[in-house]
């Protein structure tokens, strides 16, 4: 890129973390280091402010840079992906949002712990929450290097590497300064950008068919070297029958994982009632559905105006297809207007990426104070305490997923994300649902479904074509690949719920049906809510 790109994004880079440095400063000074202020920011969201914050946590790099670049690279196939993510958000408002609100207080132990032995429970939550939350940001820092990558040329593996370094240590700041109320409104702020930045693409790259669809995706299906088959099933999950079951683990991952994502969950305290939570997530229903029905405008966009072998030659697994596609847009590499609009829409997925990986630690670090550090100790802490183990939990967990991200650095973020999600399937989701509608469900079933779903899941990863056995893998140079799906969440979702239902059938805790019914008045109703 010329050094006109650099320059321009580098400053509207900078201008967005002086306005993000600064919310964090205000807040910083207004609060009052209660727990409830740090985590939940003092419950004072509006339902519409607390929809934008949603939707700013969960567009994240793999929805602006991932998913477009997926679609552009394998056509059809790519769109499983958007429609995945949005259709999760009806398991969230329907079986979640409301009920979790009322039963929990910070975090997704919470919930389970409310009616079981606390300890065990909260040390398995928390733990599944921390690895989730780890996963979750190794695929945004993975898309700050691809987009710093291409802002100077793709040449600098050292800029890329300090790039996620950068981000990492940004994140920290957000998260140990401003906690919940900080996020929140840096979260508001991005989705803002993003939703504005998509529709302009959206309307420029309509413009430039007039408006004629069907003209995109023939000059996409053109460009594409695959002909019809870049719009139909099967360009990327249709070759065999061990690509069409990884088609339908993604799947369920996609679709299942956004009801266990901790940072998610961690949301719907930020609102005073639980009609506020559901409203919230009405709200950001709206906004995500626009935004990704604009994804794929976008992605066929990249695919017909950049063509996917520039795109792949740019980044590998796509993740600069949008960038490249606001720069021809606004005239090519040369142009004012493609140097602008490109700078633009560098920095918008810059201020995503750094908006997103704040909820998700601040989301982590509530895990490691507010659940393990708490448990452990075998007392629960007191609240400035614990606040104070957040903040320090936020640097060690900002340091793994640093060293994490630097290996993943040529992984597709969506893929990446769709890892996380598998993972919060299997072991976050399970347990979630049984605690809220299984009358019977004791501790043991609890701790079991937790681990029965993330030992598996982790195990299945590593086993996969993810880590070894490929040119792709994170190690191509070795191989124990013996699980031939990229995505666990086929196997690993159903042994998190078949691992709950045996712990709980072979424990000789008697269920407490007397909680239960407590619990289940208190997340229908609301009585008794914090």
């Amino acid at each position: 890129m010329t050094g006109h790109h650099q320059t321009l994004a580098l400053v509207l880079f900078s201008v967005f973390v002086a306005v993000t440095l600064a919310i964090t400063t205000f807040v910083s000074r207004n609060r009052h280091g209660s727990a409830e202020e740090f985590y939940a920011g003092g419950r004072l969201f509006s339902p519409m402010e607390n929809g934008f914050a949603l939707s700013g946590d969960y567009m994240s790099a793999a929805s602006f840079l991932g998913i477009t670049g997926l679609i552009a690279l394998y056509g059809y196939d790519g769109l499983l992906y958007a429609v995945g993510f949005l259709v999760a958000w009806l398991v969230v408002l329907f079986l979640v949002a409301e009920l979790v609100r009322n039963c929990g207080r910070f975090t997704l132990a919470d919930v389970v712990a409310a009616r079981m032995d606390e300890r065990p429970v909260r040390i398995a939550a928390g733990s599944s929450s921390v690895v989730v939350s780890v996963m979750y940001l190794v695929a945004q820092m993975v898309g700050a290097g691809s987009l710093v990558s291409l802002l100077l040329g793709g040449t600098s593996d050292t800029a890329r590497n300090w790039t996620v370094i950068g981000v990492g240590a940004l994140m920290v700041i957000y998260v140990s300064m401003g906690g919940m109320r900080a996020t929140t409104w840096i979260q508001i702020v991005k989705a803002v950008l993003l939703i504005g930045g998509a529709i302009t693409l959206t309307v420029l790259v309509l413009m430039r068919f007039h408006g004629d669809v069907n003209a995109l995706l023939r000059s996409a299906a053109g460009r594409s070297g695959h002909g019809r088959a870049f719009l139909a099933p099967g360009l990327k999950y249709g070759a065999d029958w061990t690509a069409r079951f990884d088609f339908i683990s993604l799947g369920l991952a996609l679709v299942l994982g956004t009801a266990g994502l901790p940072h998610i969950l961690s949301r719907f305290y930020t609102v005073p009632t639980a009609r506020a939570a559901r409203r919230s997530v009405v709200w950001s229903i709206g906004l995500i559905g626009g935004f990704y029905l604009m994804t794929i405008v976008l992605g066929f966009g990249a695919a017909a105006v950049v063509g996917p072998e520039a795109v792949r030659g740019s980044n590998a697994a796509g993740n600069t297809a949008v960038p490249l596609l606001a720069l021809d847009l606004g005239g090519g590499a040369n142009s004012t207007g493609g140097t602008v609009l490109f700078a633009i829409v560098a920095a918008i997925a810059f201020a995503t990426i750094l908006a997103v990986v704040a909820g998700v630690t601040l989301a982590s670090s509530a895990a490691v104070a507010h659940d393990l550090y708490t448990s452990l100790r075998r007392r629960r802490a007191k609240s400035y305490g614990e606040v104070a183990v957040a903040r320090v939990a936020s640097v060690g967990i900002g340091v793994i997923a640093i060293g994490l991200s630097l290996l993943a650095r040529d992984q597709n973020v969506a893929f990446l994300v769709g890892l996380a999600f598998a993972v919060a399937a299997s072991a976050n989701l399970p347990v979630l649902l049984y605690s809220l509608f299984w009358r019977s469900f004791t501790t043991r079933g609890a701790v079991w479904a937790v681990y029965g779903g993330l030992v598996p899941a982790l195990v299945l990863v590593l086993l996969s074509p993810v880590v070894s056995g490929s040119p792709e893998s994170l190690f191509p140079g070795v191989d124990f690949q013996y699980f031939p799906l990229q995505n666990p969440g086929l196997v690993s979702i159903p042994l998190g719920f078949v691992a709950g239902w045996l712990g709980t059938v072979i424990s000789a805790e008697p269920p407490d049906e007397a909680k239960h019914a407590e619990i289940e008045v208190r997340a229908l109703t609301g009585a008794g809510a914090v």
